[in-house]
């Protein structure tokens, strides 16, 4: 997928633990965690709204697009 999650960045940049953040948002550690590896296919916008206000950061500061990872991993697959 050519969306990658940079949660795990933020959380150390902000100095926090999962655990920390799941209570904070009102999600489990398990879904946080599917969401950090990016093994998800959506947030909702109130989960993802949820994060910035706890992370202070943006949406852009916890997703990226990089589609040349994607076709490497395609590659790799296929």
């Amino acid at each position: 997928m050519p969306i990658v999650m940079r949660l795990d960045v933020m959380l150390a940049k902000r100095r926090m633990r999962s655990k920390t953040l799941a209570r904070a948002i009102g999600v489990t550690e398990a879904n946080l965690s599917l969401l950090k590896s990016g093994k998800v296919n959506g947030v909702r916008f109130s989960t993802l709204a949820a994060i910035c206000r706890e992370l202070d950061c943006q949406p852009g500061d916890l997703m990226e697009y990089a589609p040349d990872e994607a076709a490497a991993v395609c590659a790799e697959t296929g």
